[in-house]
C-alpha cells in the first residue's frame, strides 16, 4: 500500500456518489477539498466521524473546505447512510476501489487477531492547486473536524 503523502498531487479521480451522480476531482478545481476515507457506512466509528463533520460543516466551509466521503459501499448503502444522518456532503460509492487505490488507502489490516485487506481510515486535505497539504493518519472519529481545522 503506497499512500499519497503531503506534497503529492491529488489524483484525477472519477466515481459515483450515493445518488449515482458522477463526481470527479475536476469538479473541485480551485477549491480546498477534504477527502475522508472510512471503512464501512453505518458502523459506529464511521457514524461518529461523519456526524462530527456534519455538525461542523458550516465551520469547515467557512474555512474554505469542501468535503467528500469515500468508502467501497454500494450506492444504496451510501444513500441510506447519508439520508439517515442528513449529511450535507457527497459520499462516493467506490465499489471498484479506483479512488481508494489512487490515494493508497487499501491494504492489510488487523482486527481481533485476524488479518484482512480493507480501507484504512485516513483523511487528505488538498489545497486549491491540487496538492496534498496534509494527511491525517490517526483520525479521531469524535473530534475529526477539529483535527482538520488545526494547523498541524
Amino acid at each position: 500500500m503506497k499512500t499519497l503523502q503531503k506534497g503529492d498531487a491529488a489524483p484525477n479521480f472519477s466515481s459515483i456518489d450515493e445518488q449515482g451522480n458522477t463526481i470527479q476531482y475536476s469538479d473541485y478545481k480551485g477549491k480546498k477539498l477534504v477527502v475522508f476515507f472510512y471503512p464501512k457506512a453505518s458502523t459506529p466509528g464511521c457514524i461518529n466521524e461523519a456526524c462530527n463533520l456534519r455538525d461542523h460543516y458550516k465551520e469547515l466551509q467557512d474555512n474554505g473546505y469542501e468535503l467528500l466521503g469515500v468508502s467501497a459501499d454500494s450506492t444504496k448503502r451510501q444513500s441510506n447512510f447519508k439520508n439517515k444522518y442528513k449529511f450535507p456532503f457527497p459520499l462516493l460509492a467506490d465499489e471498484s476501489k479506483e479512488v481508494i487505490n489512487a490515494f493508497g488507502v487499501w491494504g492489510p489490516k488487523k482486527f481481533m487477531g485476524r488479518e484482512y485487506n480493507g480501507i484504512h481510515r485516513k483523511t487528505f486535505l488538498i489545497d486549491e492547486n491540487g496538492i496534498i497539504d496534509r494527511v491525517i493518519d490517526k483520525v479521531k472519529t469524535k473530534d475529526h473536524a477539529a483535527q482538520i481545522l488545526s494547523e498541524n
